[in-house]
């Protein structure tokens, strides 16, 4: 198994009491609540704790984008990859990912990733997402064109990434008489791809296709639907005529490890729940704004973010696989029953989440590293 240091990257000094009582902390929180300095510390202890996962034995650090938001502080992962692709030397760096309809031109994307790759010496991972739907009331593009901006701006990427240019493109969104890129990849044909989903049928779909057979991402879900759409991802695969390898699955879920169960959901407590009560929350036209999603998608998808719009308490929150805390002995025990459940091959584990502070979370990070890690990495 490949275990991910995943991080949100927090705005955790965040007036927990301001984001209550607006409701989200998405998109329409004032930005007034932010304050540049305390980003500044934020930005490189977070950095920091990136790099530090190198040094514990991790296989991978891993960024995001979002925008507008307290959630989190990454509106372009390229800069926050681009640090750590100077300041790391081993460990893979997986942006998961750059929201390619929400970006002006795939090109950009392409040479930034690209960029990336070359300077690591071949330790990009790229994800790819379509942004979640607050992204589109942030930018004001419409849901609608969503997944045809997708797939046309990843096939723009791949063909820039492997075909001799210049060369012509021309598709519904994109049109470029000259592509040509510079720098090409240092990875052959090109670095990995991996899709984080919230579980839409049309990505398990096209990203389980033969032509592709991507790494699946399933993030922020109760364990059981995590294992119902895993499963989903592998019988697609299935009809496709092919067996998915355990290295196309991935989950992400926040982890918090101490010297006994007690301690453990003591210390993690406030921050978890500040984390899924108030960083995570948002209004459904939010999440899933008209014309996102297909019908039966939503469906789904609404049904497993149902947790989202009430307050989860840290014990709910454990039993139902959204957060896995406790003593070293216990959180490996749970993870090696979610494996023999699911197969999963990818492990993201978020270390860090909501106001969680720098000395728990390097506590945290470390204890995972020394009691969990060893074990999980030979499944």
């Amino acid at each position: 198994m490949q275990i991910i240091l995943f991080h949100l990257m927090p705005y955790a000094d965040l007036d927990l009491e301001a984001g209550r009582k607006n409701g989200t902390v998405w998109v329409r929180l004032p930005n007034r609540h932010f304050d540049p300095e305390k980003g500044h510390r934020l930005y490189n202890r977070y950095l920091d704790e990136l790099e530090h996962a190198e040094r514990l034995g991790f296989d991978a650090v891993s960024v995001n984008e979002h925008h507008q938001t307290a959630y989190g502080l990454m509106p372009s992962p390229i800069v926050t990859a681009s640090a750590l692709a100077r300041r790391t030397q081993r460990v893979r760096i997986a942006i998961l990912g750059s929201a390619l309809p929400l970006r002006e031109h795939p090109l950009m994307v392409a040479e930034e990733h690209a960029m990336i790759d070359v300077i690591s010496g071949g330790r990009l991972i790229s994800g790819f997402v379509r942004g979640i739907g607050a992204e589109y009331h942030t930018f004001g593009v419409n849901p609608t064109f969503s997944h045809e901006r997708f797939h046309e701006a990843h096939d723009l990427i791949v063909r820039a990434w492997t075909e001799p240019g210049p060369f012509p493109f021309q598709g519904k969104h994109y049109n470029v008489q000259y592509v040509n890129l510079w720098p090409r990849p240092y990875q052959k044909p090109h670095p990995p791809i991996w899709i984080p989903s919230q579980g839409s049928k049309e990505t398990i779909d096209w990203a389980s296709h033969p032509d592709r057979r991507y790494t699946y991402l399933q993030t922020f879900s109760p364990a059981r639907v995590v294992q119902r759409y895993l499963k989903l991802y592998r019988d697609t695969c299935s009809g496709y005529g092919y067996e998915a390898q355990d290295s196309q699955l991935g989950w992400a879920v926040p982890v918090y490890v101490a010297n006994t169960d007690e301690e453990a959901r003591r210390e993690a407590k406030p921050h978890f729940e500040a984390f899924r009560n108030v960083f995570v929350k948002m209004p459904l036209e939010m999440l899933l704004p008209p014309g996102y999603t297909s019908r039966e998608s939503l469906k789904n998808v609404m049904k497993a973010k149902a947790q989202m719009f009430g307050d989860v308490t840290i014990d709910q929150a454990v039993e139902l696989g959204l957060f896995v805390c406790g003593s070293g002995k216990t959180v490996l025990k749970a993870f090696e029953g979610y494996w023999n459940d699911m197969r999963f091959g990818n492990l993201l584990v978020l270390c860090q989440f909501g106001t969680l502070p720098a000395e728990l979370t390097r506590k945290n990070m470390e204890f995972f590293a020394r009691e969990v890690m060893p074990r999980l990495k030979p499944l």
